[in-house]
């Protein structure tokens, strides 16, 4: 087993991408690869303990899952909506459309 892993920590903005390699010891947890980034003192709206969820190469982890050699952490940013709420709100204007589409088959 080698003494240290690289990883990359990612945190993608609207824009954007912040991709930072780090050197880590074996062992070193998603957490501790967040923090020795520096992202954390770069964009202060970066909460691990709150709205921020935290994923491996796409796969949502917790801040204490160890780490192998070359992962990719990911930081990701709120949702601006809720996904579910969305859709409904689709499904209700289709409905409305829908209802008053019928009038055409009249002769």
């Amino acid at each position: 087993m080698a003494d240290s892993i690289n990883v990359e920590v990612s945190y993608a903005l609207p824009h954007r991408q912040e991709l930072v390699r780090v050197r880590l010891p074996s062992g070193a947890t998603v957490r501790e690869a967040v923090e020795a980034s520096g992202l954390l003192q770069k964009y202060p709206e970066i909460e691990l303990d709150g709205k921020n969820k935290l994923g491996v190469y796409a796969k949502l982890a917790k801040a204490d899952a160890v780490l192998r050699d070359r992962d990719r952490v990911e930081i990701y940013r709120p949702l601006i909506a809720d996904p579910k709420a969305v859709r409904k709100k689709r499904a209700d204007e289709g409905k409305v459309m829908k209802k008053g589409g019928g009038s055409g088959e009249e002769g």
